[in-house]
């Protein structure tokens, strides 16, 4: 049995790993699309995803999901699966890697007002300004390193983002009835 330190610093360690990974996403990207089509690129780190999780799946025998749970499943596959991958890859054809990366930190602003939603939860309104400040300041760095207009592949990005967050909320919603490891 592992003791509750041990737990604590294996949860650390996976997040540090998770955030480590995550912050290749737009770089690996960036790189691909110079070479390879962005539907190739993007289509690709699904079927490599979901055989990795297949073989996790199987290999700890997990139960299938049960009917009811396939809709939930569906959006978190929409959303990290096809829509985030596809719109940030197309992004990344004009945008540099680290333009993406700032405006992508609106996701945890989505990400929490989809999780509020689906939750049926109120967020205080220090929340709202705090959040609106935050992506103020996104969207007015979009401008300025647009010359004064948002680009293409900053559209693409808020897109992804809003997917993103709404796979990432639904995933969420769905741990809690099919565990961590579904």
């Amino acid at each position: 049995m592992q003791s509750n330190t041990s737990k604590i610093r294996r949860g650390w360690l996976l997040a540090i790993l998770g955030i480590a990974g995550f912050s290749l996403t737009l770089p690996a990207t960036r790189v691909a699309v110079l070479h390879l089509d962005p539907w190739f690129v993007a289509f690709g780190r699904g079927v490599l995803a979901s055989g990795l999780a297949a073989i996790a799946l199987l290999v700890t025998r997990q139960p299938w999901p049960k009917r009811h749970q396939l809709r939930g499943l569906a959006l978190v596959a929409l959303g990290v699966i096809i829509g985030f991958p596809v719109l940030s890859a197309w992004a990344m054809r004009e945008l540099p890697a680290s333009h993406g990366g700032i405006a992508l930190s609106v996701t945890p602003l989505a990400t929490a007002c989809f999780g509020a939603w689906l939750a049926g939860e109120r967020l205080p309104g220090r929340f709202w300004i705090a959040a609106l400040i935050g992506a103020a300041a996104v969207f007015a760095f979009a401008l300025e390193a647009g010359g004064g207009s948002l680009r293409s592949g900053d559209l693409w990005l808020f897109a992804a983002s809003l997917l993103a967050a709404l796979g990432y909320a639904e995933g969420a919603r769905l741990t809690r009835i099919l565990g961590a490891g579904r």
